[in-house]
């Protein structure tokens, strides 16, 4: 696996869903979850690169999308059943404001989610989880 020239310059690993990451962030402050304690939040940078997508996966915390760029990001959210929606709704994080493009993309708890490029640039965005993520809460399709 070659690591893409970004992700070496930002110090990211590689993500089991695919694509690149790194958290940056976790609130020192504990919260209650049905998993157990959970820092109030998380955040990661996370890259994908031409070739690269994320794997359906869902997440028992609100996530919020943040885009960067410099490419587009087609984030699907699959519903929230047992498993993704045959016919997922998709949101454009780009800077084409004028275009449908979002700056941030909510993805309620528990609802199904994908992402890939929108065109054939690199994309890096934030991901930033409340309550914080952590893989016991967390599971691909």
């Amino acid at each position: 696996m070659t690591t893409p020239a970004t992700a070496t310059l930002m110090g990211l690993e590689p993500h089991p869903e695919g694509g690149w990451f790194r958290r940056y962030y976790t609130s020192q402050v504990p919260v209650e979850t049905a998993g157990g304690a959970r820092p109030a939040a998380t955040i990661i940078h996370y890259l994908l690169t031409p070739g690269e997508e994320s794997a359906w996966h869902v997440v028992t915390s609100d996530e919020v999308w943040l885009w960067h760029g410099p490419g587009t990001l087609e984030l699907r959210l699959g519903g929230s059943g047992d498993a993704p929606d045959d016919a997922p709704e998709t949101a454009t994080l780009g800077p084409e404001l004028a275009a449908g493009h979002v700056a941030h993309v909510l993805v309620p708890a528990g609802t199904w989610q994908a992402a890939r490029l929108g065109g054939d640039q690199e994309v890096l965005v934030s991901c930033a989880v409340s309550p914080g993520f952590d893989f016991a809460d967390w599971r691909l399709a």
